[in-house]
């Protein structure tokens, strides 16, 4: 029998921000929806915390910036946090695509998104790939890698708010080989768009009770 290949999805957006609060405002104003109360929690290996939305089942938002009352870690944290400028708005930075079988979806992966490392926050219990140097992939068009080892998924948790993704937009000047990346660990959704183009940039048309709203 020949490999079977890797079958991924997505599983969350990310949006970084220089403060939890100015990211929360940023998603309110740009949505129309309010993250408050906060569903969220700290992640203390890394010096980080979070608010989480409903995008609908198995998917969500995720605003994370870096807690000014944790001690900074050791190492580099995730999603670049690091590199923010003093100030930087907040900014669609990343998505982050669901596995079976995260070893296996490294292995198939033409584009190495960054090494396993275990995480867990409360309850929840995940493996998830990060670059030594806590640097996005392609700029944040190409996902960091997650497996679940926990139940229910965290969306599950979340208030039914009426958001959907309708599209993933993904403009890179290496397109196709983050595309056939993509086509690598079996991620294959109507929803996420890639084109060639100059510089980075991703956008997220995201349906609301008050229309479609877009994050970028």
């Amino acid at each position: 029998m020949g490999n079977i290949t890797p079958r991924a999805e997505p599983d969350h957006l990310v949006v970084t921000a220089a403060s939890l609060e100015q990211g929360m405002a940023w998603v309110e104003d740009r949505l129309g929806i309010s993250m408050a109360p906060r569903i969220g929690g700290e992640h203390v290996r890394l010096g980080t915390h979070n608010a989480l939305m409903s995008l609908g089942p198995g998917f969500y938002l995720e605003v994370i910036a870096i807690n000014p009352e944790a001690p900074p870690p050791s190492r580099a944290r995730w999603f670049a946090l690091d590199a923010l400028p003093t100030g930087a708005a907040p900014r669609l930075a990343h998505w982050v695509a669901r596995t079976g079988d995260i070893h296996a979806a490294l292995q198939a992966s033409t584009i190495q998104p960054g090494i396993v490392e275990e995480m867990s926050r409360g309850k929840l219990h995940w493996l998830i790939t990060i670059a030594a140097d806590g640097a996005l992939q392609c700029d944040g068009a190409l996902p960091s890698l997650i497996q679940w080892q926990s139940e229910p998924h965290p969306a599950a948790a979340l208030p039914e708010l009426g958001c959907r993704l309708e599209r993933l937009a993904l403009e890179h000047p290496q397109a196709q080989r983050i595309g056939e990346s993509l086509e690598a660990i079996g991620l294959r959704d109507h929803r996420i768009a890639l084109r060639d183009a100059p510089a980075a940039r991703l956008s997220a048309a995201i349906a609301t009770p008050h229309g479609v709203r877009v994050l970028d």
